[in-house]
């Protein structure tokens, strides 16, 4: 792990990949199902018959046959305590009847068709899967896709089908990158379109995901993933180590962010991470900006500027902000609660904004895979009542016709 004791800017992420993606999406676009199988063993190495992009069911059913019994427990965990929390967030409609007799009823209806991205690479991530599939389907979304990218082979990894099957999902592609999006996002012979594609990815999944936006919504534009720790006297220096260390495995690219009040806590964290990462090789070379300050205001205020997506408090004194926080895709309070939680079992979902998005982008929630319709009623007199009002500001406008439409039925 790179440390340095001066706040750096942000870094941008890596431009000039829109003309290759748009390429990608183009083609896929154009020649569907084949552009698809080209791109995949172009980049993922694996070579794919016609007829194997989407996996057999019966693959993925008999996948949970095949895991450890700790892995299995691990996801039935993670599944029952994600669907917990995303039935809390339901929203039941509401109505408003309003003096001149109308009424406007606001309900929540599902989207009819989603798609999953589940990142490979590194590993295979079962617990992206968790996250977007329980979570629409707890929003009431019946058709539900998710993609992975092949491994060897052109296998599909048994533990990602283990969380579908799980997370009540039959229809699964071997298909990555940004041809994985297009392919969702228009469809092509074998892979029907959708109108939500979520999960996380690489650069160019990431730029594949803003090209079709429009076409489809999109749950976010997810960066490097990242944390920030503000600690007070009384925190664990082995435990904040081992926490920025654990979001160091996500690569050289997540940034990490320590600040705390004086240099006593600053240095005995560094002191930790020195001693602990020789032994953990797993922890990339991330960049680390350790960062003393005068007063944990100053501190939660730095926080609340970087807009992180995982932010944790850490000692008596930094937990005591934890109502002041505004800006955090999600936040940890308490010596026991590491991020590392919060990317698998707590509950809480771990696909959150980064890049200083939460500023204004949500979690993934149910009201990610919900749009909310008005359903207005005007009985009796009340379009004599509001007729005159409505078509004043008609004519205002210049639309005569709109003005009348609504004083014909008065």
């Amino acid at each position: 792990m790179r440390i340095t004791r001066d706040r750096s800017p942000r870094a941008r992420p890596p431009s000039g990949r829109q003309e290759d993606v748009a390429n990608i999406v183009a083609e896929v676009r154009r020649r569907g199902d084949s552009a698809v199988l080209d791109f995949t063993e172009r980049f993922d190495n694996a070579e794919l018959a016609p007829g194997d992009l989407r996996v057999d069911p019966r693959e993925i059913e008999a996948s949970i046959g095949v895991l450890e019994p700790a892995v299995l427990a691990g996801l039935r965990t993670a599944t029952q305590n994600v669907r917990a929390v995303a039935e809390a967030q339901l929203h039941t409609a509401v109505a408003v009847d309003l003096p001149e007799g109308q009424r406007v009823e606001v309900a929540e209806v599902p989207v009819g068709r989603v798609g999953i991205y589940v990142p490979g690479g590194r590993a295979a991530y079962p617990s992206t899967v968790i996250m977007c599939a329980v979570t629409a389907r707890v929003a009431g979304v019946e058709q539900i896709a998710v993609c992975a990218p092949p491994g060897p082979r052109g296998r599909a990894h048994p533990v990602i089908l283990a969380a579908c099957v799980l997370s009540e999902i039959n229809e699964v592609y071997r298909m990555g990158g940004a041809q994985a999006i297009a392919a969702l996002a228009y469809g092509t012979e074998t892979v029907p379109s959708v109108d939500v594609i979520v999960g996380p990815g690489n650069a160019w999944v990431t730029e594949a995901k803003r090209q079709v936006f429009g076409e489809v919504g999109i749950d976010g534009l997810a960066g490097p993933s990242e944390l920030v720790v503000v600690a007070s006297s009384g925190a664990d220096p082995a435990l904040i180590a081992l926490d920025l260390l654990a979001q160091a495995e996500h690569g050289d690219e997540s940034p990490l962010w320590l600040i705390v009040p004086g240099d006593s806590l600053l240095e005995a964290v560094i002191a930790e991470i020195e001693r602990l990462a020789p032994e953990r090789p797993s922890a990339a070379d991330a960049l680390l900006q350790a960062i003393a300050v005068d007063a944990l205001g100053e501190a939660l205020a730095l926080a609340e500027e970087i807009a992180p997506e995982h932010l944790q408090l850490v000692g008596a004194d930094a937990e005591a902000l934890a109502d002041r926080v505004r800006r955090a895709g999600c936040l940890f309070v308490g010596a026991g609660a590491g991020t590392a939680f919060g990317d698998y079992v707590a509950g809480s979902n771990h696909v959150l904004p980064t890049g200083g998005a939460a500023r204004f982008q949500s979690a993934l929630s149910p009201a990610t895979f919900r749009r909310r319709m008005a359903r207005v009623s005007l009985p009796g007199e009340a379009p004599a009542r509001l007729a005159p009002a409505g078509a004043a500001l008609a004519r205002a406008e210049g639309f005569p016709v709109h003005a009348e439409s609504m004083e014909r039925r008065a």
